[in-house]
């Protein structure tokens, strides 16, 4: 399936499961630390389009400075290779220049080496995964988990593991990810908490999905808890692995064909075709928890077709291929922008338990991080949509790294934040803390109700209502406010003075480059 017109989207996300609130982690509590360079090489392959999959290795670097960055990194090299290797973590710093050369440089723990043994053959524009766990059930060492995808597949053997002594990685696999779809199944890896999987998917402590640009994958992000090792220690070569449960995926999966079979009452608020998820964390803190997916986000109207706005057409003729830098086909936007999405695992917990669709998760918090980004702009969509690759969490430290891609010249750069503990949930009118936006009260209402935030600092708050299409319907407020918490009254009327009809809305606040948002209903 494929969207031949032009589609208006706001970059809009809608919450849609609200429990335990004082238990998310919220953009507000991630507190960037700076970034650092990966080596410089000689040869191939090197770093350079690079950072497509990374983990953190917490043992890695043992006899490294005591600088609060302990263990290591794995990460993908070159996109044109799938050579693994291993670098140390130097004090990252804040660059306001956003200047490389003002940032410190990885050292090489491990050169590149292909850990999968080339047991993919060659693939078109490929997609990987990483991720590292100690010894499960009757292994002896401790495994990276790897997965390889590619742009057109069908059912095709994804998954493997193999040693972390990159000279000899004793690769294992591949397997097939049970009949699950490929487009959702074989990109970003991350750990779960042991905690959570032992109380809701029992064994399963590694995640594994895909989001593909378009909607064979779904509408949003996919994501299933698994466990391979439960199949043998290995495996055997090309059988299926069977320990997997379903978390989230905006579709239904029908092995028959393949792509995900979509509707728009199973899609993430708001999805746009030219999105770009391409890595994910489970971030905690004690009691607080998130999973995040990284990458990047489609603004303003989007399209398949050519980058200078051409739509091609779903039948004869078909418009002539623009010149460079247009003449690449696909999904296109106006805007694209850098974000990191949050879910509550209280949403995956219901789906495991089978109280919740897969589909029903949905974001609850959006954090822009291009003020971050070395390159957030380039001279072209065509490589800013591509321009964040993977993420990793050092769970002990509470330090979350993502990867920007093409920020060093062709060099990828490594930007880490530390998550920061977070607040109760009960908040002290006194001393505010965080950026927040409480439920609207009454809700539903007739004919008008209160909505109340706070914010911690002086700033421009815009706070707007928008209609379950993504069109904003009243800007209630859009001034530069102190810190404090506020309330503003809708009576329910747009803009023109016009009394909306019933039904669902969506409430935005934006405020110092966070967002957040609710719903609520009105009942005439």
């Amino acid at each position: 399936m494929n969207v031949k017109t032009k589609v208006t989207i706001a970059t809009l996300i809608v919450v849609w499961a609200l429990p335990s609130l004082g238990q998310r982690i919220q953009p507000e509590d991630l507190e960037y630390r700076g970034a650092f360079r990966l080596p410089e090489l000689a040869g191939e392959p090197d770093w350079n389009y690079s950072g497509r999959a990374m983990t953190y290795y917490p043992s890695g670097d043992p006899s490294g400075p005591a600088d609060s960055y302990p263990g290591s990194i794995f990460a993908l090299g070159h996109d044109q290779y799938r050579h693994i290797s291993e670098v140390d973590i130097p004090v990252p710093v804040i660059s306001n220049a956003k200047n490389p050369a003002e940032l410190n440089t990885a050292t090489t723990l491990q050169a590149f080496s292909d850990i999968t043994g080339s047991m993919f053959g060659e693939l078109e524009m490929q997609t990987v995964g990483l991720e590292y766990l100690p010894a499960q059930g009757s292994q002896t060492t401790n495994k990276l988990y790897f997965c390889c995808g590619q742009h057109l597949q069908y059912q095709e053997a994804t998954h493997g593991w193999c040693d972390l002594n990159l000279s000899s990685p004793q690769a294992a696999g591949p397997w097939h990810f049970g009949d699950h779809n490929n487009y959702t199944t074989s990109d970003y890896l991350f750990e779960i908490p042991r905690a959570w999987a032992d109380t809701y998917t029992p064994g399963m402590y590694l995640a594994s999905g895909r989001f593909r640009e378009g909607v064979w994958s779904g509408l949003g992000p996919a994501l299933y808890a698994c466990a391979p090792w439960e199949d043998g220690n290995p495996p055997v070569s090309n059988s299926t692995l069977t320990s997997i449960t379903p978390l989230l995926l905006y579709g239904v999966d029908d092995p028959s064909i393949p792509e995900i079979v979509v509707s728009d009452d199973r899609k993430m608020n708001v999805y746009s075709g030219p999105d770009q998820w391409s890595g994910g964390a489970w971030l905690t803190y004690n009691a607080h928890s998130a999973v995040i997916f990284v990458g990047t986000k489609a603004t303003g109207n989007w399209w398949y077709g050519y980058s200078d706005g051409t739509v091609y057409p779903e039948t004869p003729p078909y418009p002539p291929i623009p010149d460079p830098p247009h003449d690449n086909r696909g999904y296109w936007s106006e805007g694209i922008q850098a974000q990191i999405l949050f879910y509550d695992p209280a949403d995956f917990a219901a789906v495991a338990g089978g109280t919740m669709e897969t589909w029903e998760p949905q974001p609850y918090a959006v954090m822009n991080i291009d003020p971050f980004l070395f390159n957030p702009g380039f001279d072209h969509l065509r490589y800013k949509k591509h321009n964040v690759g993977a993420a990793c969490y050092d769970r002990a430290r509470h330090l979350l790294y993502i990867i920007e891609r093409l920020a060093d010249e062709d060099r990828s750069l490594v930007h880490v934040w530390r998550v920061n503990e977070p607040s109760s949930g009960i908040e002290d009118a006194s001393v505010i803390r965080h950026f927040e936006l409480y439920q609207n009260y009454p809700n539903p209402f007739n004919p008008s109700t209160t909505i109340r935030y706070s914010i911690p600092n002086p700033a421009v708050v815009t706070l707007s209502i928008y209609n379950m299409l993504g069109k904003e319907i009243v800007c209630l407020v859009h001034e530069r406010q102190s810190e404090g918490i506020h309330e503003v009254v809708w009576d329910g009327r747009d803009r023109d003075q016009h009394r909306v009809g019933s039904g669902l809305y969506v409430y935005r606040l934006e405020a110092a480059g966070l967002t957040h948002v609710q719903k609520l209903t009105l009942i005439r």
